[in-house]
């Protein structure tokens, strides 16, 4: 079997949103169910046989060397943390990734996000594309309920928080080596490089109709601990499904789980 590509996580981020927990901490090292974010975005890739990750680290960067340098990684499992500076946007991260990644395809995605994606699914589809691009896109829940309002202006009803009509940039890229060029070292990822990628038919869309969620705020972070606490939370890998350790959620295939836990 073919090696996975590797996989590039911006973890550079100040969390200004999340300040409640990153006065003190990166945001990639917020904690749900008592580990890292950073874990379960790592471990989601490791259960579906990922083995080379890049952190492109920034604010509290040492932090995230320290919790890299002090984790049990499961056998055959490679992570380099890279600086790519302090204040550095999203896609000037991945352009200081460049030399690491100029030979092949490669996956990215943010440090924030967890979804019970597959991997495997999304690869395909961007190999059967042939774009130089793959973003997964989701329709998340919106945060508000939706008022029903009928022709003569009357209310008809209300449905609360319903699921987006909309797709929106979940993370989880794919990309192949000539996106880079769309890259610079000062761009937004969300902006430049996505947006010309697709003005010139290179950027392909995975639609994700499973569990996705980010941790942008508190608030999601409250939501995404009681998810991890109630044993239900659905960002899983879909390699194996037996008897998967309760205590990590079920977020790991067997043969990653007994390696991962410290």
């Amino acid at each position: 079997m073919a090696a996975k590509p590797p996989v590039a996580i911006l973890c550079g981020g100040r969390g200004t949103r999340l300040r409640e927990r990153t006065e003190t901490v990166p945001k990639a090292l917020v904690e749900i169910g008592g580990h890292p974010i950073l874990w379960h975005v790592i471990g989601i890739y490791a259960a579906q046989g990922f083995e080379r990750f890049l952190l492109a680290t920034g604010y509290l960067g040492d932090m995230v060397e320290e919790f890299v340098a002090g984790e049990s990684l499961p056998g055959g499992i490679e992570v380099e943390c890279v600086d790519t500076g302090l204040d550095t946007p999203t896609g000037g991260r991945i352009a200081r990734l460049g030399e690491r990644l100029d030979d092949g395809a490669f996956c990215a995605t943010y440090a924030d996000g967890v979804a019970d994606i597959d991997l495997d699914a999304l690869l395909a589809l961007h190999r059967r594309q042939g774009a130089l691009g793959t973003v997964t896109v989701v329709r998340p829940n919106l945060q508000w309920g939706v008022a029903e309002i009928g022709g003569d202006d009357k209310v008809e009803g209300f449905v609360e928080k319903p699921r987006s009509e909309h797709w929106i940039n979940g993370g989880f890229f794919c990309f192949e080596p000539g996106a880079l060029a769309y890259i610079g070292e000062d761009s937004v990822l969300e902006r430049e490089p996505l947006q010309g990628l697709a003005a010139d038919g290179q950027l392909s869309a995975y639609r994700h109709e499973g569990f996705w969620d980010c941790m942008d705020t508190y608030k999601d972070a409250v939501v995404l601990n009681d998810l991890w606490s109630s044993g239900e939370a659905p960002w899983r890998a879909f390699a194996t499904a037996s008897d998967i350790d309760p205590g990590l959620g079920g977020s790991m295939s067997d043969a990653v789980a007994g390696d991962w836990t410290s």
